[in-house]
Parts: C-alpha cells; structure tokens; sequence
C-alpha cells in the first residue's frame, strides 16, 4: 500500500540539519512527567485510512506529542480536540489517541502535516517546509483517485497545500470554503493549539463544524 512506502522515506529522513539533532536530542532529555517513557525522536509518517476521501493537513509534530508517541497529532492538547471532533462526526472509532498502539482507527481520514519533524518553538523555517514538501505532495498524488476534500489547519498548512497545487488566489479564513477546478474541496480551520483554543479564538462548536462540514460534503457526494 502506498503510505507504507511513503512512511518509510519519511521515517529515515534526514534532510534538514537543524531539525534532526533538535528531535533526538527531545527523545533523549525528555520532560518530567514523560520521563519514563520510550521517546519516538524520529520523523512521524502519516496516519489513517490510505482509502480516505478526507485528507487532514497540520503543521508538525509537537516536541512532547507526537515526537514522543510517533503519531499525528498523539499525545498533546491538539490532538484532544482533533480525534474528539473526528470521533463526534464518525470518522474515528474513539475520542482520544495517547499512543501508537491504543486501538484508535480513522475511517475516511488520513492525518498528515506539511513538516515530520518537531521544530524548535514548533516554528519551522521556510527551508524546512519547502524541503518536506516533497512528502506531502506524494501523499496527495497517491490519494487523487479518492481523495475529495482536504482540510488544512491553520494558514501556513492552507498556503503549503495551495503551493504545491499550484492554486493561486485563495485567501486563508477560518471555515473558508473553496470547491478546486478538479471537484475537490478545500476547506480551511484555525489550528486547534492551545494558543487558539485556550484564548477562545477557537471555541469547540466551531471546531467540530469544521468536520461536520466536511463530513456532510462527502455525505453528498
């Protein structure tokens, strides 16, 4: 399957020099309250349903989330509101992911992010994003025959997957609806990171109709 291949590269890259030390050097001083646990302190592949018409973008891994379990968006507060929603509008068999092996399965979903490693301050560098573009291009070109609508979190995602396509003229806002020349749908949310949801930028009603959205254009389809 084609996200077996794709994981693979991701896993043992080693492209981008400031983002490699960064995230052994995370897995191997850890923090505190995951002091005992078994860093993953490697790229994060993609997560989900290879068959997904709903392709999910984020920005990268967190140092202490997914750095540390090995899957998108495990582990962290962002990830608490994300499979929450995916699990409220049917598309995850269960409201929580904590690590790699709790049983979580997405069903119409694939989760990805436009860098795979945890950046310093989770800001990565345009060198790095333009780098790791390769993969999420592959993932999307792999998923064409199925894919229908793609949601990007937070406007650095929108404008990568807008640069990769090579759309012009779309304009990032929080649940801004696009329908692509090619019948697909690009829909486009604020980050759920605790900046935004810990200020009340991004409250919870808002967020699951994100993925309710979403779920009732491929209902219609």
């Amino acid at each position: 399957m084609w996200h077996t291949q794709i994981s693979q590269k991701i896993i043992s890259c080693k492209a981008c020099p400031r983002l490699v030390p960064y995230i052994r050097q995370v897995a191997a001083e850890k923090v505190r309250r995951f002091r005992n646990e078994d860093y993953w302190g490697r790229p994060v592949p993609g997560f989900g349903d290879p068959m997904a018409r709903m392709l999910i973008i984020g920005l990268a891994p967190a140092a202490h989330g997914a750095n540390r379990t090995g899957r998108m968006f495990t582990g962290d507060s962002s990830g608490d509101w994300l499979y929450r929603a995916l699990h409220e509008t049917g598309f995850a068999n269960r409201p929580g992911s904590t690590h790699r092996d709790d049983g979580l399965i997405l069903t119409d979903a694939y989760i990805t992010a436009i860098v795979r490693c945890a950046p310093p301050q989770n800001k990565p560098t345009p060198e790095e994003i333009s780098t790791c573009a390769r993969y999420l291009e592959a993932e999307w070109q792999a998923m064409q025959g199925h894919l229908r609508v793609v949601v990007c979190l937070g406007k650095l995602a929108f404008d990568q997957y807008c640069r990769i396509r090579g759309l012009k003229g779309y304009v990032f806002g929080h649940r801004f609806l696009y329908r692509l020349q090619d019948g697909t749908f690009l829909l486009a949310s604020y980050h759920p990171s605790r900046q935004n949801t810990q200020t009340g930028k991004l409250k919870w009603d808002d967020w699951v109709a994100v993925f309710g959205k979403a779920r009732g254009l491929l209902n219609s389809l």
